[in-house]
């Protein structure tokens, strides 16, 4: 069986060793155009949260009540640490594949025909094909800005240079974790976001202790904004208004990587490729990770991988999708997982939660949200903001994907003094007790 894996990025080397395990024969050749291991390793995850980390500390020193001083950055450094990290020499990556028995073909693979994919002039037929090619920056439609040398993930993350003003364009994830890096290295930062709230994906209160963080560390934050053109080393913004910088940034989002797959007839929506459950998006060809648009987060895509090695394999899977986690790296941090609309929720606040005075002091705000459907008495979503919340909350991932009962939850034992034990404090507060249980 020949497979071929379009996109050597995290989803595509994932399914790679995932099949491995399944199958020692299958004949598999990874297509890539730029470093193999991808976005994340690279330009992505890797690099902004080793660029994060640093800032954090030292911004952690002033919440010592005095105990630590002196502490101060130095971004030459930082970026070193980050290089460190992300090397962006993808050697060992390539001798990894070696020892899968996986072959490497560099450059832009195309399909030319059902079960052909064409890389520079060379054919590659197959039996099974893994669209993994993942995202790229979208660019919004803004008159003058491709006169100017702006910047997106990628360039903020090989950088070397502390911009005196940087403006950015997006209040999304990646806008609010690197204004917040290059204001905390000695950048004014003005972020440009066109709702009425920052992080419009995430909940709003969480959303709004970032918007507070933020602006405490000096970033100039323009809501309802709309960046109309790009003149002079400056952004104009709808209202006449004129923004100068140094560096733009543009952080407005994702497009998927559908380019060279017309050959196939898939249903490609401005999301993504269309897949069923099994990540199937016609026969003989799975899409995995970004690309889909399900969720754009490399553990989606390693998930992704594990399912279609299965179903490759003969093996029974399907993707669930309803306890995705994921964590916005600022500080504070902010972590959420499933679906935090409705049903019935109840907050604790992180300040009455022992492990804050032992962490940090004077202590800042933080919460823990949950959200269950009270009929079936489980969650069906969670949103923490606080300290570490990306590491703690994860158990509610766990509990919203095995529907663990509301009841069963309240009964396991917390550590103390973690901020773990958040998590049964805002549990106890939905009092579904006073909910008339289903007959």
């Amino acid at each position: 069986m020949r497979i071929v894996v379009l996109g050597g990025g995290s989803s595509g080397e994932h399914f790679v060793g995932a099949l491995r395990r399944l199958d020692a024969d299958a004949e598999i050749t990874v297509v890539e155009r730029r470093l193999v291991g991808g976005e994340c390793s690279y330009w992505a995850c890797m690099p902004t949260k080793t660029m994060l980390r640093a800032p954090e500390l030292v911004a952690a020193a002033t919440h010592s009540d005095g105990a630590v001083s002196g502490a101060k950055l130095d971004a030459q450094r930082i970026f070193a640490w980050r290089d460190w990290v992300a090397e962006r020499d993808d050697t060992s990556q390539v001798e990894w594949l070696a020892t899968q028995n996986a072959r490497l073909v560099r450059g832009d693979g195309i399909v030319t025909a059902p079960g052909v994919v064409t890389v520079d002039g060379g054919e590659l037929p197959y039996d099974r094909l893994v669209i993994a090619t993942g995202s790229s920056p979208a660019i919004p439609p803004i008159d003058g800005l491709d006169s100017v040398d702006y910047w997106t993930n990628v360039d903020a993350t090989e950088t070397l240079e502390v911009p005196g003003r940087l403006v950015v364009l997006g209040g999304g994830p990646v806008g609010c974790e690197l204004a917040q890096f290059f204001q905390r290295v000695g950048s004014q930062v003005t972020l440009v976001q066109g709702d009425v709230r920052l992080l419009s994906r995430v909940d709003a209160d969480a959303a709004a202790l970032v918007d507070e963080a933020l602006r405490e560390d000096g970033v100039d934050i323009r809501l309802e904004a709309r960046a109309e053109k790009v003149a002079a080393g400056a952004v104009v913004l709808a209202d006449g208004s004129e923004l100068p910088f140094d560096r733009l940034l543009v952080a407005t989002g994702r497009r998927p990587n559908t380019d060279g797959l017309d050959a196939l007839g898939l249903t490609i929506s401005r999301r993504g490729i269309d897949v069923d459950e099994r990540l199937r998006a016609a026969a003989n060809v799975w899409a995995i990770g970004d690309v889909t648009g399900i969720a754009p987060f490399t553990h989606v895509g390693k998930y992704h991988a594990r399912v279609v090695a299965y179903d490759m394999a003969g093996r029974e899977a399907r993707a669930d999708h309803r306890a995705v986690p994921a964590t916005i790296f600022t500080d504070p941090q902010v972590a959420v997982v499933g679906d935090t609309e409705g049903g019935l929720s109840a907050t604790w606040d992180l300040q009455s939660v022992p492990r804050l005075s032992t962490y940090e002091r004077p202590k800042r705000r933080g919460f823990v949200k949950v959200v269950a459907d009270p009929e079936r008495r489980v969650l069906k979503g969670a949103v923490a903001a606080g300290p570490e919340s990306g590491e703690w909350l994860q158990q509610l991932t766990l509990a919203i994907r095995a529907e663990t009962p509301v009841d069963v939850l309240l009964d396991v034992i917390q550590p103390y003094p973690t901020f773990s034990e958040g998590v049964f404090l805002a549990l106890r507060e939905l009092n579904l007790d006073l909910v008339s249980k289903p007959d």
